[in-house]
């Protein structure tokens, strides 16, 4: 059987090409014979006489699940309830998604809101009740008064 990519030598072969280089074969010789790369011999021999282990890694090829359990249990159950349901309608809505999840961040933002994390006060302290989010006063109130002019510096060259 021959070894796949992602895939670790069985408990016996580690064994061994590991007793093969202990009993005086040189690892280039041991890699020709077992058929293994020279590379794996010498991080096996460092890995056991670092840590004392000679058996695979658990963690090797292992990938963290990118949805809960949960999720993947909605998501069964939702294409299940919508057989109908193809690749590309799910890359429109989320297209849509994307360009709603942009809208309500800027009518938040214009409401004085932030995401939590962000520096910034969770609601404006000087937004005026029943006004709409986004103006700078209510109807009922005078305009601000203009900015103070910028002073300007002149070169004479």
């Amino acid at each position: 059987m021959a070894w796949r990519r992602g895939q670790s030598y069985s408990e016996d072969l580690r064994a061994r090409v590991l007793a093969a280089v202990d009993g005086g074969m040189a690892a280039r010789a041991a890699a020709r014979l077992f058929r293994v790369s020279v590379s794996y011999i010498y991080k096996a021999l460092i890995r056991r006489r670092r840590t004392g282990e000679v058996s695979a890694s658990s963690r090797r090829g292992h990938r963290p699940r990118k949805l809960t359990v949960a999720q993947e249990a909605a998501l069964a159950s939702h294409i299940a309830a919508h057989p109908d349901l193809t690749a590309d309608t799910v890359l429109a809505c989320e297209a849509s998604l994307a360009e709603l999840n942009t809208a309500v961040a800027a009518i938040l933002t214009m409401a004085g809101l932030h995401p939590a994390g962000e520096a910034g006060p969770v609601a404006n302290p000087n937004a005026i009740p029943g006004a709409i989010p986004g103006t700078a006063s209510a109807p009922s109130m005078a305009p601000s008064p203009p900015a103070a002019p910028i002073p300007t510096v002149s070169s004479t060259t």
